[in-house]
């Protein structure tokens, strides 16, 4: 393994009961957290393939682990998104070359197809620093039902030469959705659209 991994976090969480209503089966959210060293940390790198081939590892390892914590098959998995913190010697691209060109393939086959973008977001920070992954439909990105985002953040990271990286997925989409649009159901999954 490339990542240098200092801690992993894995945290689900359930909703069961929504403004007095009870939600049956509860809507459940998985989050796991890669605490990485930056290995471009402090100095401008050009080519960041060790970051790419860093983001290929951690889709595999923390969709695998979302599903476990959910205890459901891959595809049963319903939502899913991205997010990463980079710590202040380290610069906004980590986070991409991280996030963006290899972590995708790995993450779809843990959660089985996807065939919708991975949702995604990015940030500078220092300990502590939460951030909101955003989670869409992993097949079809018109079903609002299934836009939302989980906070993610690990109390000691990330220090100046590290970085988060957090992988969400669900079984659900939110409790109580009633706005519209197109619904589980009445997904192809052919365009990541519909």
């Amino acid at each position: 393994m490339a990542a240098k991994i200092r801690k992993l976090l894995v945290q689900v969480d359930e909703t069961r009961i929504e403004m007095g209503q009870t939600i049956n089966p509860p809507t459940r959210r998985a989050v796991a957290m890669a605490v990485i060293e930056n290995p471009c940390a402090g100095r401008y790198v050009p080519a960041l393939d060790e970051l790419i081939d860093i983001g290929e590892e951690l889709g595999a390892l923390l969709g695998q682990k979302c599903v476990a914590a959910l205890g459901i098959a891959p595809g049963q998995a319903q939502s899913y998104g991205k997010a990463a913190i980079v710590g202040e010697a380290g610069e906004i691209e980590h986070a991409a070359a991280v996030l963006h060109p290899k972590l995708g393939a790995p993450l779809r086959k843990a959660v089985e197809k996807g065939a919708a973008l991975v949702p995604s977001a990015k940030k500078r920070g220092g300990l502590g620093t939460a951030i909101d992954v955003p989670l869409g439909h992993k097949d079809a990105a018109f079903v609002r039902s299934h836009f939302d985002a989980v906070e993610a953040r690990v109390s000691d990271a990330p220090r100046a030469n590290e970085i988060v990286v957090a992988v969400a997925v669900t079984d659900s989409g939110r409790p109580l959705a009633r706005i519209g649009g197109l619904q589980v159901s009445e997904i192809k999954g052919e365009d990541g659209l519909r």
